[in-house]
């Protein structure tokens, strides 16, 4: 089952300006979404236009078996959000940032203690909002977020000028949120190695198209599937003509040259004639399976 829908949505900011072109995300309810993709692909307009923060112009959301145009007081009702910074009153405390919020949705004010442990900021005190690092203000995001007890949880970038340690502790409360709350979570975010560790399902948008949907296993086999060699050299537009000459279909990425490739004697043979027509070869490289490699396998082709 799901718990959101969108189907052929199409969103432009002025004539001719395709911004996202016939969108049909899929995410089941109970799993952590992993929304992907370059910066300008469409993934923020996406999450705004769920959200009703931008007018749809083309297409169907489905949130719940519910739409907007009907059901838009009980779908936000059951949705918590964070999109790009977090929004707090600097000058007061987390617990007062809340309450005022708790006023707003008439939640039961015990629900404040409840959010500020899940979060782990039931020990801040008197400490003002604009004194707290970047890590806290999140989490505090977050448990504002919480509060109205939503079944489904969309976050933008939230790790976003998080440290290492801070990333790992967003990393373990979402996962918290997800099995011990059975809250739903999409994720949008440019941490791909930090995604991998985190989410169920998959979905890579790029130019505003979307590229690939599913669980990160199907991604993970369906890539597999093709070998994929990186060629590090002195000249990569030299490089690629010599490919070509081999019938290959090299791309030019991150200073490097992909190839898909899987005999390891037409590899050596590539090896030889790129070195035999002067051009220094650095290194050669099978990209492993992971997220980050599928990724720009993905995206560069």
């Amino acid at each position: 089952m799901y718990c959101l829908e969108t189907r052929n949505l199409t969103h432009r900011f002025s004539e001719g300006d395709v911004v996202l072109n016939n969108i049909n995300l899929k995410i089941p309810e109970g799993s952590i979404y992993g929304f992907l993709g370059p910066n300008g692909a469409g993934k923020t307009t996406t999450l705004r236009l769920i959200l009703g923060l931008l007018k749809k112009q083309v297409g169907e959301i489905i949130i719940f078996n519910k739409t907007f145009e009907k059901d838009r007081i009980e779908i936000l009702q059951s949705i918590g959000s964070l999109i790009e910074s977090p929004s707090l009153y600097a000058h007061l405390t987390a617990r007062e940032n809340l309450l005022i919020l708790q006023k707003i949705y008439n939640c039961p004010r015990e629900r404040v203690e409840e959010v500020l442990e899940i979060v782990g900021l039931a020990d801040t005190g008197n400490k003002k909002a604009g004194k707290f690092s970047l890590g806290m203000k999140q989490r505090l995001s977050i448990a504002l977020a919480l509060l109205h007890s939503p079944s489904l949880l969309i976050l933008d970038e939230p790790t976003n000028g998080l440290d290492p340690n801070g990333i790992i502790e967003m990393r373990e409360l979402l996962k918290k949120l997800n099995e011990v709350n059975k809250i739903t979570i999409i994720i949008s975010s440019h941490l791909l190695s930090e995604i991998e560790k985190l989410v169920t399902d998959i979905g890579i948008i790029h130019k505003g198209s979307i590229l690939f949907q599913g669980t990160l296993k199907e991604l993970q086999m369906k890539q597999a599937m093709t070998a994929t060699v990186v060629f590090e050299t002195n000249n990569n537009e030299q490089t690629m003509e010599v490919m070509k000459a081999h019938q290959l279909d090299p791309v030019s990425a991150n200073g490097q040259v992909i190839v898909s490739l899987e005999d390891k004697q037409k590899i050596a043979d590539l090896n030889k004639d790129l070195i035999q027509k002067g051009i220094d070869v650095f290194q050669i490289n099978r990209i492993q399976n992971d997220l980050e490699s599928i990724f720009i396998d993905l995206v560069s082709k």
